[in-house]
This record gives C-alpha cells, structure tokens and sequence, in this order.
C-alpha cells in the first residue's frame, strides 16, 4: 500500500509540474492595433464600433479582447460616475472637435460597463471624457497637444495614455 501511495504522489508532482511549465511557456494575448485615423479602413472583426468610439482591430469572434497601449488628448471631462449612463459629452460636440482634427479619431466614453460596449483604461472612473487620438508615442502625443492648444477651444487640455478594450460577454 505505502509504494502505490509513494507512486502516486510521484505522477501527482509529475503532473502539476508540467501543467505549471505549460502556464510559463503560454504567449501573451496579442493586443489590436487602435484604428487612429477615421480616413482609412479598419477590420475590427464582427464588432460593428459606435460612432463614438475609437475602433481597434479584434479577430473574428472576439469576446473579450484589449488594444495596444496609445497616447490621447482629453479634449473634455464630465463629472460622472461610471454607472451614470446619461452624461456624456453630446455627438454634436464630438463632430465638431472631429472637423478639427480629420485625421485623428475624436472618441468619447459613454460606456457604464455593460456588456457589449467598449470601455477605456488609463482613465478616471468618476467623469466621462472627449479625447483625440494622439498616436503612438509620447512624441506624437506632445505634438497633438500642441496642435490641440492652437485651436484655443480646448482649456485644461492633457495627454493621457490608455488603452481600449471590449467585453463581449
């Protein structure tokens, strides 16, 4: 009894010690690539992005999947909470501040983490915000600032880094 209880401890550690170097050798979820530029196509798989949004690239079939880090401009920030679905900063705000900036996605939060919406990290949880794309590095970010700021409509301006994800769930 005690060399069948002996072996079978052994293929107990034999086992949990290749199910724990199959966790080590797993890779990294790949990140979708931010779609930044409204002029060009963007494959985001089968998620149909709201207007509001800034679309990133997903696979097909996605369900819950995250983008690369990037860089924004806030343009605007509104005291919410993030269960306060109602205050958002309006679409006719957003399309103006897009008529500025054409090459550069303007997006807005309106998510209150339900599933199926898009939702931002790198961002206060207590106000909804109106960004711009900025790029992809922080000199990129440094420049839309300055481009941000001669437009003089945009007071408290700042560059935050973030990224984008989608709970399909």
């Amino acid at each position: 009894m005690n060399k069948l209880t002996f072996m079978s401890a052994v293929l107990l550690c034999l086992l949990l010690t290749g199910a724990s170097q199959a966790q080590r050798t797993r890779r990294p979820q790949p990140k979708g690539t931010v779609c930044g530029d409204p002029t060009l196509p963007c494959r985001t798989g089968d998620l149909k992005f709201e207007p509001h949004d800034l679309p990133f690239r997903l696979p097909p079939r996605a369900v819950i999947w995250g983008s690369e880090p990037f860089y924004a401009v806030i343009l605007k920030s509104i005291k919410a909470s993030e269960q306060d679905c109602q205050k958002f900063v309006p679409e006719d705000e957003r399309l103006a501040a897009q008529a500025l900036f054409p090459r550069h996605k303007v997006f807005t939060d309106r998510g209150c983490g339900e599933p199926g919406e898009t939702f931002y990290e790198g961002t206060l949880s207590s106000a909804h915000f109106m960004a711009v794309y900025a790029g992809r590095t922080r000199a990129e970010a440094n420049a839309m600032l300055a481009r941000v700021k001669a437009t003089g409509k945009f007071a408290g301006a700042n560059v935050r880094r973030m990224s984008i994800g989608f709970n399909g769930t």
